[in-house]
């Protein structure tokens, strides 16, 4: 209740009354002022559920989203909210809701299965104005027939989001396959109005001189992301956390 006063004044009032006490108490028991904001403006507006938040917050959400968000400007400050692709990228994602071993190599069809089976965590996992598509969705050209693994809509980013799901590290192959996807679905299934189709290659690893010396280093469609089949040590939150805060007082500076 002591820290419930010292905090109050920092909340929102209209975000207050969309929460359930066990919300709030969760929410305050967060250090960080601007992550405790982060969950607090998230939980109310997306109606999560007290086991919906404790889940987000001990698997790092707000710390994955931040990976892949260039949040800051050359004074430090926070840059307005404005919707693009990197707000709705996580790294990684966790899936700890497959109930599958961390070694699934060679067994993508194993976790595409399970994620459909688990359709509604994964949107819950993805974020928000995902909805689904198809699995294994065809897209042909004159000659051939090619099967994207996974296939999304967001409403709110308005494109297609096509995923392709890997069981190993990420190579330049997959990177080349996603370009294609997306080059594909942005000239042959792209609405008029829709923005460009996103494409999220979902691998068990990724090296950053892969990253660097590719498409994605400057591409703001195409992203790969690691994925973990098991929630995060407290080790590895607080080392995720730590890297993050590095890496913004680096950007600061």
């Amino acid at each position: 209740m002591r820290n419930f006063y010292l905090i109050y004044p920092e909340f929102p009032r209209h975000c207050l009354g969309n929460l359930s006490w066990s919300n709030i108490a969760r929410i305050i028991r967060i250090d960080n002022p601007e992550e405790r904001n982060y969950y607090l403006n998230e939980a109310s507006s997306q109606n999560w559920s007290y086991r919906q938040l404790e889940r987000n917050i001990k698997s790092g959400y707000y710390y994955r989203l931040l990976s892949t968000q260039e949040k800051q400007n050359n004074t430090g400050k926070t840059l307005p909210a404005v919707i693009n692709a990197k707000e709705f990228i996580k790294d990684p994602y966790v899936l700890e809701f497959l109930n599958l071993p961390e070694n699934i190599e060679g067994k993508e069809n194993d976790i595409e299965t399970a994620l459909i089976s688990n359709l509604q965590k994964f949107l819950l996992e993805l974020g928000k104005g995902f909805s689904f598509v198809a699995r294994q969705f065809r897209i042909s050209t004159e000659t051939d027939h090619f099967y994207a693994d996974l296939v999304f809509y967001n409403y709110l980013l308005k494109c297609f989001v096509v995923i392709d799901l890997k069981t190993t590290k990420l190579t330049h192959s997959d990177i080349g396959q996603m370009d294609m996807y997306v080059r594909m679905f942005d000239e042959l299934k792209r609405g008029e109005g829709d923005n460009p189709t996103i494409g999220i290659i979902l691998c068990t690893d990724k090296s950053e001189t892969m990253v660097k010396y590719s498409v994605l280093k400057e591409s703001q469609q195409i992203f790969a992301s690691k994925y973990k089949t098991i929630l995060p040590s407290e080790e590895e939150l607080a080392d995720m956390i730590q890297k993050e805060n590095i890496k913004l007082l680096t950007e600061q500076n």
